[in-house]
């Protein structure tokens, strides 16, 4: 049987990688984070091992301990939780002395390079999750029409160009208008600020995009966010984003006539 560690953070997507891994016949062996991490993981993997944030040293002890050799990071760690629960070990204190800033790719690839340092290779949770990555064509009854498929080529170009000077992964569009474009608002905010009737979103990976720690992912709220927005097409990078909730998300878009499509952005562009 294969195993995979898992460094889980906050939200859904620890829990849905360990059910989807575990389907798949693979062993999750999890650290999760005390305030963060849902209490829930506890059920959904074979090993559990809490940590505050903070605690590097016990994270790769415990990965050690249980004969890991590579591990994912799903979810994330909330800034606020470096006020109230931040409880850096040793180990920690000299590795972030060490950076020189601490933004959100520095402190993930310096954990990375911490665990690769043991033994512990991070790898993309993709590769265990192959059943909910966005194949290529429809994946809704509704399909673009001519005028859509051209919204959403045209979306593919704009969104990737985003990507190259990491702005954001996602643009409304309709007839050729671009409507809105994502920033550090994301892409919830940026469907509702940019939505109108009949209109196309297209989501895509940055091109420089390191799926080891940020993979693009929509699930049920995108739906309804699409839906209150008046979106017409969601367009998603086919072999790079997550259905969260896939049979759920898949069968609110249906009832709601939303068209739901993978793209294959190589072709598209």
């Amino acid at each position: 049987m294969q195993r995979v560690g898992l460094i889980a953070g906050n939200g859904r997507f620890p829990l849905i990688f360990a059910r989807t891994a575990r389907a798949e016949g693979v062993e999750v062996v999890a650290v999760a984070h005390e305030g963060e991490t849902l209490p829930e993981l506890t059920q959904a993997v074979d090993q559990i091992t809490w940590i505050k944030v903070g605690e590097l040293d016990r994270m790769i002890r415990a990965f050690q301990h249980a004969g890991i050799d590579r591990a994912v990071m799903a979810g994330g760690i909330r800034k606020i939780a470096l006020l109230d629960h931040f409880a850096p070990d040793e180990r920690a204190q000299r590795f972030l002395a060490s950076l020189t800033s601490w933004g959100d790719d520095t402190l993930l690839r310096g954990v990375a390079a911490e665990l690769e340092g043991e033994g512990i290779r991070i790898v993309a949770s993709t590769l265990f999750l192959k059943t909910i990555l966005t194949p290529v064509g429809p994946l809704t009854q509704r399909v673009p029409d001519a005028v859509q498929w051209k919204d959403i080529h045209h979306g593919v170009t704009i969104a990737k160009a985003l990507g190259r000077w990491d702005i954001g992964q996602s643009v409304v569009i309709k007839s050729g208008m671009v409507l809105a474009v994502e920033a550090i608002e994301g892409t919830d905010a940026t469907v509702q600020r940019g939505g109108r009737p009949g209109a196309v979103v297209v989501k895509v990976s940055k091109p420089e995009q390191d799926l080891r720690f940020d993979v693009p992912a929509v699930g049920p709220d995108t739906v309804g966010v699409c839906t209150a927005a008046g979106i017409a097409v969601l367009a998603l990078e086919a072999g790079k984003t997550l259905l969260l909730d896939k049979d759920e998300l898949l069968r609110r878009a249906s009832a709601a006539g939303l068209c739901i499509v993978g793209v294959d952005t190589e072709a598209t562009a």
